[in-house]
């Protein structure tokens, strides 16, 4: 029975790990997840990921310590996206929400970091335990002092201390904490409102948000308005481009066509 398991709804795509005990990783499901994302990434049909796991403890305790002591290297083959699928897919330019359901830790902490929303159940948690093995969570110690204010992500870095779901929504973390039981409605309440929105824009601004981190405000701002960004262009290049100005002019919605 394979490790992966998808749902889909219309434009909505639900990404779910299931792998007791803990939803760990190891090399081969680190693989098939990035045979999964790639698929999403590339279908035109499809327009949001929902990344989730099964039961309710864990929503992955990371890297599978287990599978490394049989012989899985730290440095081998993850697959096209990098450990988890998702954190080094190239032009992932659709929205992923992350609906974290249980205690995120190391590398599952960093599976959801690389999704673009997050929302948890209340009794979730958050750790990156790396410290007390001798080793580096290498991910979150490039993101998260981006993400959070940076003695709150050093603070979690040096220590491996555990930051639970209401901490976690207090530094901006977290988008929304719900109960376990409203969890999955609301993530997919806020996958069908994403899936009804501009996919070209949607794209550009994954892909401006993204490289820009490496450019001056201005340069940035230079390579929008040439449209250098590719989905930049193909935004303003597009009938979409279009379809919402000519529809508040018509009082009504727009249609979007992704094209």
């Amino acid at each position: 029975m394979s490790v992966i398991k998808l749902r889909s709804n219309g434009p909505v795509l639900e990404v779910t790990l299931d792998r007791p005990k803990a939803n760990a990783i190891d090399l081969a499901t680190s693989r098939m997840m990035g045979d999964t994302f790639k698929a999403f990434r590339d279908d035109p049909d499809l327009r949001v990921a929902i990344v989730k796991t099964a039961g309710d403890k864990f929503f992955s305790a990371g890297w599978d310590l287990k599978a490394a002591a049989s012989g899985d290297a730290v440095d081998g083959d993850y697959g096209v996206g990098g450990f988890g699928g998702l954190q080094e897919l190239i032009d992932m330019n659709k929205p992923v929400i992350a609906c974290v359901n249980g205690m995120a830790v190391g590398g599952g902490f960093e599976l959801a970091l690389s999704c673009d929303l997050i929302y948890a159940s209340e009794h979730s948690s958050f750790a990156l335990p790396e410290i007390r093995a001798g080793t580096l969570a290498d991910a979150a110690t490039i993101k998260l002092p981006k993400r959070i204010p940076y003695h709150v992500a050093m603070d979690l870095l040096l220590t491996g201390r555990w930051m639970d779901a209401a901490e976690a929504h207090r530094w901006g973390l977290v988008n929304e904490v719900l109960p376990a039981d409203r969890l999955e409605a609301r993530v997919w309440e806020v996958a069908r409102l994403l899936a009804s929105g501009p996919p070209l824009v949607f794209s550009a601004i994954k892909e401006v948000a993204r490289e820009a981190e490496s450019m001056s405000f201005q340069e940035a701002m230079n390579w929008i308005t040439k449209r250098k960004f590719r989905t930049v262009d193909t935004l303003y290049a597009s009938e979409d481009n279009m379809e919402g100005f000519k529809a508040f002019a018509e009082k009504r919605d727009p249609v979007w066509k992704g094209k």
